[in-house]
């Protein structure tokens, strides 16, 4: 199996991911390939192939009906991102600049919010970004 940090790499991959966890929170049992394409707006043998590695990483599952496949996200591998990752997350590990005071808790909680919206939106602009021909 293909090293977890190696498959998630890639954008097109994560974007996929991205879009079977959103389809998944809506209720959906799976996401065809066209849906996938279409959404993206990569062409079909771009999306197969990303779609073959995530499943060789078991980050996707199939199912199969007539000539259709759906794919739905099994995020369970991604446990080895966690694993990873969690410990760098640690606030006793990361020391404090010097002279940097605490700030209050609502105030983290919304540095938090405020980040993570400024992370999704470079994330969104640089996805519709890539779409423009020439890039």
């Amino acid at each position: 199996m293909a090293d977890i940090f190696d498959v998630i790499a890639d954008g097109t991959r994560r974007d996929i991911l991205q879009l079977l966890r959103e389809r998944a929170s809506a209720g959906e049992r799976g996401t065809s390939v066209s849906h996938i394409v279409t959404e993206l707006g990569v062409s079909q043998p771009t999306v197969s192939k990303h779609l073959k590695v995530l499943r060789e990483a078991e980050l996707v599952t199939v199912r199969e009906e007539g000539q259709h496949r759906y794919y739905s996200l099994s995020p369970a591998p991604l446990d080895a991102v966690d694993d990873w990752l969690v410990p760098f997350l640690d606030e006793d590990l990361v020391p404090a600049p010097a002279g940097a005071s605490t700030l209050p808790e609502p105030a983290v909680a919304a540095a938090d919010l405020v980040g993570r919206a400024a992370a999704s939106a470079k994330h969104a602009w640089d996805t519709a970004f890539k779409r423009f021909p020439g890039r």
